[in-house]
């Protein structure tokens, strides 16, 4: 299928790449991920990257190029937990008892606590999350993503517990619109790096919209030390905690919870866990 700038969301790991440090002395690593692996320190890294104050300034090509590059780099990966982790297969577990160690101090019964009836899995690739995470802490559960590839290759990885899941929508975050007051989690992992900042408010305040009462907005993703780090291998960038609280306020949303994930290999950027109201 074929996607404008409005229509592209993305596979579920746009950390591939960007997780991974690519900039070398004055240029940037090659498409070739392996070189990508090299261990670098975090004072290394800091030296290295690429600082401006709004994620705009840093592409170098216009918008449209920007997503449709993406766009192109998610075709070609293949529909496996490898291919969504770029290769990093070996930390899904490490990252999914993370994000459930977060998550379940919000749900259950009482004042505050936040329902277990419905999710949404943004950017959600072949179902890694969903399957691992979501499903057995839910109802049930939706997946958007714009592959329809990987969509396709969900309703196999995901079981007979698949059958749980109710809606596979095909779609680009920048044009998704959740249904209103629909779910009780929104989970957007390693995703964000796709969206322009003024996409991120708007999908964010759309987001906002389809919580249900005491509902959650969970934004997991990879932090830059400072600034924006663009990534030419796939098309996205690694914003600050500065810059993504600043988005997340004007987006009209509370950080109720932030957490940095641990246990990660330590030549990828940080990845924090945040819980939006």
């Amino acid at each position: 299928m074929t996607y404008g700038v409005q229509r592209f969301c993305f596979g579920e790991l746009s950390w591939v790449s960007s997780t991974i440090l690519f900039m070398v002395l004055l240029g940037l690593f090659g498409s070739d991920m392996t070189d990508c692996k090299k261990r670098q320190s975090a004072a290394a890294r800091a030296r290295k990257q690429r600082s401006c104050t709004k994620m705009e300034d840093c592409l170098i090509e216009d918008q449209t190029t920007f997503y449709s590059k993406a766009e192109h780099y998610w075709k070609d990966v293949p529909p496996t937990v490898d291919g969504m982790l770029g290769g990093y297969g070996s930390i899904s577990s490490i990252d999914i008892n993370g994000s459930k160690k977060f998550l379940q101090k919000f749900l259950g019964e009482g004042q505050g606590k936040t329902g277990m009836g419905c999710s949404l899995d943004c950017g959600a690739g072949i179902g890694r999350i969903t399957k691992r995470l979501l499903l057995p802490l839910f109802r049930t559960v939706d997946l958007v993503d714009v592959t329809q590839e990987f969509l396709d290759k969900a309703r196999t990885y995901l079981g007979d517990e698949g059958k749980r899941v109710e809606n596979y929508f095909c779609c680009g975050l920048q044009d998704f619109q959740p249904q209103p007051e629909r779910y009780d989690v929104i989970w957007i992992q390693w995703v964000i790096g796709h969206l322009t900042d003024d996409h991120l408010v708007e999908f964010l305040r759309r987001c906002q919209s389809g919580l249900r009462p005491n509902g959650l907005i969970v934004v997991k993703d990879n932090v830059a030390f400072e600034g924006i780090i663009p990534d030419d291998v796939d098309s996205s960038v690694c914003r600050d905690l500065n810059l993504l609280h600043h988005l997340v306020a004007k987006a009209g949303l509370s950080i109720i919870c932030e957490e940095q994930q641990q246990n990660f290999p330590e030549e990828i950027y940080q990845v924090h866990t945040l819980a939006l109201r």
